[in-house]
């Protein structure tokens, strides 16, 4: 999952880095509304989590905004949006979701409920309600990041994984690689040119060649009935 934290705290953002890239999401960080409106405009990501008091206006303009985006482009104006702020008030929750947050939760918070929310927002927003994904005879368990072929577990790299659950919950269109960098990477990591063919490879040799695809030119997929 790539996400976009919106929060002025580096401090708070640094953490959030940690725990994010622990449970193998991908994270760029945007301190004001600007820098994030112009990261939202560039880029496609999959969450924000948006803290509400930051330094050039308040997290609820950027929040309306977004959702008064042009459907069809970027930004996405359905982009699932978590607030994360100190305002634990019941009018500040109702307000945030009123205007289209689709989840708020009050600082302090444990990184690993943080995280949980995400995975829920992220499985709503693909219109799942069952937390495993099933696969042809692949199960895969994007809390645990395990994956069972037969009732074996196979073991996959964190990239391999994020590769795997990317083309997963994208099925069954076609991901090009771009498209695929650009849900594992921020916009500072390096990424070699082959990166991409050589986690699809490893995942071919331990996961059987029925599962990606590639569509010649195009991308690569996981076809709704994947062998």
């Amino acid at each position: 999952m790539r996400v976009l934290v919106v929060e002025d705290d580096e401090g708070i953002a640094a953490g959030l880095a940690l725990s994010l890239r622990q449970h193998g999401h991908a994270m760029d960080h945007a301190g004001n509304v600007a820098a994030a409106w112009s990261m939202l405009q560039a880029e496609p990501f999959d969450l924000v989590l948006l803290d509400l008091g930051l330094p050039d206006g308040d997290g609820t303009a950027l929040l309306r905004r977004l959702r008064a985006a042009t459907p069809g482009r970027l930004p996405d104006a359905a982009l699932p949006v978590l607030i994360m702020t100190a305002r634990d008030e019941v009018a500040s929750r109702i307000a945030g979701l009123d205007l289209g947050a689709d989840d708020y939760v009050t600082k302090p918070f444990h990184p690993d409920e943080l995280v949980a929310r995400m995975r829920a927002l992220r499985r709503r927003a693909a219109g799942r309600a069952t937390p495993l994904l099933q696969v042809g005879e692949l199960a895969i368990d994007p809390a645990a990041r395990s994956v069972l072929r037969a009732g074996q577990p196979v073991e996959l790299s964190p990239r391999e994984f994020a590769v795997l659950l990317a083309l997963v919950e994208a099925r069954p269109r076609v991901l090009s690689r771009g498209q695929i960098e650009a849900s594992l990477y921020n916009f500072d990591a390096g990424l070699e040119s082959n990166a991409i063919e050589v986690h699809v490879h490893h995942l071919r040799r331990k996961l059987g060649d029925g599962v990606i695809r590639t569509l010649r030119g195009v991308g690569y997929f996981v076809p709704a009935e994947a062998a």
